[in-house]
């Protein structure tokens, strides 16, 4: 029984690190016009990507249930 306590208190010391890591990294911002730049081409192939890569541009007809966008 002292084993699975330990095991689920390093278990939740765990999440609680990933939280607090993945908090903190999502409320900084880039400062430098570098930065901005890069993320803001990525932004725009990122658009580009879902205009050119939809079902309907990929296979010419509407999705079905078979396709993978279902699945997630």
């Amino acid at each position: 029984m002292l084993t699975l306590g330990i095991l689920f208190g390093v278990l939740v010391a765990v999440v609680a690190w990933l939280v607090i890591v993945l908090l903190r990294r999502s409320s900084t911002s880039t400062e430098n016009a570098d930065g901005l730049l890069i993320e803001q081409r990525h932004r725009a192939q990122a658009h580009a990507d879902r205009q050119s890569y939809h079902s309907n541009a990929v296979h010419g007809r509407p999705p079905s249930f078979r396709d993978d966008h279902h699945r997630h």
